[in-house]
């Protein structure tokens, strides 16, 4: 959205009154890393107009802080990081943040902006009488000031207390997600050493997105004020239960709900039925962009509700794709929760595949599979199985046509740029050091 003199000017003059002096812009790479750049508050109309330069292998820098350069993506050329006023936000004494989009020195979408591909999911789904909401689940361990848990006294999974000692940091962090519009509908210590999940309230999908960097970046902040940092690393220690980033989709035609309402299995429309089986049936070429990150793999096992079997259930927390039943206990109704995604995810890439993957599936007409009702670890169904190992994951990445359609060719090529970049160069992913040195590594 392009705004006027006086619009940028009334922004200027409204941040400067809160006592904001620097604006910054982000945008997310193509290893789930949020990277920034700020500027002086009376330089905001530029930040907006013109954009702040940034060069291409922006887009593929890796997690570690060296780059993965392609032919295409190098030293050479210019993007700019634009920025919309309107979504400025207040996340620090004195500085505002924004997310931004990469656009060509002559103003055009670049192809490599990952907000942008999802918007064009977006109005693909518009375009097919498709409306979405998608809510985010934000799993991440607190840490002190060494790098090692915030804690070392016992503790107990989903505990009363355990949440109570941490009560000051939850209180603030209620009141900072407040401050800066973003929906809390829950908040707990979870079940490992020190691990908090959050759930963000449901949104159209780029400001769901958003709500995801925001997040990340407030729960850093709030934790800093408390003597601790953050972890959003699928695989903080070695050992120890993992970090996940579950999305749930809902999904409405003009007729209302599809995943509610319908004649189909738990109340399913058949546009439902096709949506989940869109989901399973791309998710095999899309766990590259959902969990493919080196430490992505030692999550995604049996055993750690995180969907490492690519089957649907009702309430099914095994299943890759939970199905959540409408109805009084639902506070948003019928929806989907796809399980496997991780924070190392850029959220826009992950939301945008989701979304894509379940307009492929109803677009095809694509019929769903059976469901597993219990454990699939037991399950007597002969079930197919995600790609193995991050290599595994990636070429089954490369070749998938929903990745390709969805995201475009120049973004799958640089996400395999930088995650093929990591099986180089972490040989071994379960070996401590490399949960230790990526720790955090998705930390804002």
């Amino acid at each position: 959205m392009t705004h006027s003199d006086a619009d940028l000017a009334a922004y200027v003059e409204e941040l400067t009154g809160k006592g904001v002096r620097l604006v910054g812009g982000s945008v997310v790479d193509m290893g789930g890393v949020a990277r920034a750049k700020y500027v002086p508050t009376p330089r905001l109309a530029a930040f907006h107009r013109v954009g702040m330069g940034a060069s291409p292998c922006w887009s593929v820098f890796c997690v570690d802080g060296n780059i993965a350069f392609t032919p295409e993506l190098n030293v050479v050329g210019d993007l700019r990081i634009l920025i919309d006023p309107a979504e400025l936000r207040v996340v620090e004494d004195g500085v505002a943040w924004a997310p931004g989009e990469f656009h060509d020195q002559g103003g055009g979408s670049n192809d490599m902006c990952a907000r942008s591909a999802l918007r064009r999911t977006v109005a693909a789904a518009e375009d097919a009488g498709l409306t979405a909401l998608v809510g985010a689940e934000l799993e991440c361990t607190l840490l002190g000031p060494d790098g090692g848990h915030a804690t070392s006294g016992a503790r107990s999974p989903y505990g009363l207390r355990t949440s109570l000692e941490q009560a000051a940091f939850l209180a603030d962090l209620a009141e900072s997600a407040a401050a800066v519009g973003l929906g809390l509908e829950q908040l707990h210590m979870e079940y490992g050493h020190d691990q908090l999940e959050i759930s963000l309230s449901p949104s159209d999908p780029v400001r769901a997105a958003d709500d995801v960097v925001l997040a990340r970046l407030v729960l850093g902040r709030a934790a800093a004020r408390h003597g601790m940092q953050v972890s959003f690393s699928p695989y903080p220690f070695a050992g120890e239960v993992g970090n996940g980033a579950h999305l749930h989709l809902s999904l409405a035609t003009s007729d209302g709900p599809v995943f509610g309402g319908g004649t189909g299995t738990h109340g399913l429309t058949t546009t439902g039925e096709s949506a989940i089986a869109g989901i399973l049936d791309a998710l095999p070429g899309l766990v590259g962009v959902y969990a493919g990150s080196v430490l992505s793999q030692s999550r995604l096992q049996p055993g750690n509700w995180a969907g490492a079997a690519l089957c649907w259930g009702l309430e099914n927390r095994e299943a890759a794709v939970r199905l959540i039943a409408g109805g009084p206990s639902s506070a948003h109704g019928a929806n989907v929760e796809l399980k496997v995604v991780d924070p190392s995810a850029n959220p826009y890439l992950a939301v945008a595949s989701l979304l894509g993957s379940a307009l492929h599936g109803i677009e095809a007409g694509l019929p769903l599979p059976p469901e597993v009702p219990d454990d699939p670890a037991g399950s007597a169904a002969d079930l197919p199985s995600l790609p193995a190992g991050q290599a595994a994951v990636l070429d089954a990445f490369a070749a998938s046509p929903v990745a390709r359609a969805v995201l475009g060719t120049p973004i799958v090529d640089g996400l395999l740029a930088v995650r093929r970049y990591e099986v180089d160069t972490f040989p071994d992913p379960s070996a401590p050091e490399v949960a230790e040195a990526l720790r955090l590594a998705w930390s804002c």
